[in-house]
């Protein structure tokens, strides 16, 4: 039996949360955008939230990253933890592409989105899931 996909779920990277938490970033208004029209379900990976509370408490301040973390806390994002099968296929990823410099964040992103058969990434990082070819589909699709 092949792959049932999940279309109407889609996983989130790191950069798409800073740039709905800071106004000026580029990504900013594209994000927004399609957060507020998209009606499926978006999943975070346990893995990008100390990447994401670093990055808020550096750039935004301590009250960006208490307010990240209440919204989880209040489950208005949903968390998909990473599994010791995610890490293993993890290392797998980030030794084929050690020439991108993939690293543990990207890669559980793609392992999460192989064993949920999500093919949907919600991301500003083009360059590396762009070049990353997964198990379960011929690419993945990047939005917004």
């Amino acid at each position: 039996m092949g792959q049932t996909f999940q279309s109407n779920q889609i996983l989130i990277d790191t950069g798409i949360i800073i740039a709905l938490a800071d106004k000026s970033d580029a990504w900013h208004q594209r994000s927004l955008r399609f957060i507020k029209t998209y009606k499926g379900r978006v999943i975070a990976p346990s893995t990008i939230i100390p990447e994401i509370c670093y990055m808020l408490n550096t750039y935004l301040g301590p009250m960006a990253e208490k307010a990240f973390i209440e919204s989880l806390v209040q489950r208005q994002l949903p968390v998909e933890m990473v599994t010791l099968e995610d890490l293993g296929r993890s290392l797998e990823i980030m030794k084929a592409y050690a020439d991108l410099n993939i690293g543990l964040v990207d890669a559980t992103v793609v392992a999460l989105s192989e064993r949920l058969g999500i093919s949907k990434i919600l991301t500003a990082d083009r360059r590396h899931f762009s070049a990353v070819k997964p198990k379960h589909c011929p690419h993945l699709e990047l939005l917004p």
